[in-house]
C-alpha cells in the first residue's frame, strides 16, 4: 500500500522505533476497528492488534477523503 506520513507522524516514529513500518500498513489495510474522530470528520482511526508486540493496540489514523499515498518517508 501506498501513503504518506505528516510530519507529526514522523515525530510519532522516531519517538518510537520500536513500531515497524509493516505494523502500520497492516493497520492501514486490515483495521480491526475503524471509528471516526471525535472533533474532525475528516479524519478516522485504524486500530489493530500486533501480536509481535505483546498484543498492544497500533492506532492509526488517516484522512478519509484523500488516497493514502505514502512514499515510504519514516
Amino acid at each position: 500500500m501506498a501513503y504518506e506520513l505528516t510530519e507529526h507522524a514522523r515525530d510519532s516514529l522516531r519517538k518510537r522505533p520500536n513500531i515497524r513500518t509493516e505494523w502500520i500498513e497492516s493497520v492501514l489495510d486490515h483495521p480491526e476497528r475503524v471509528s471516526p474522530d471525535k472533533h474532525d470528520p475528516e479524519l478516522e482511526h485504524r486500530l489493530g492488534r500486533i501480536q509481535e508486540y505483546d498484543g498492544r493496540v497500533l492506532r492509526v489514523i488517516v484522512k478519509k477523503d484523500t488516497f493514502p499515498s505514502m512514499r515510504r518517508k519514516l
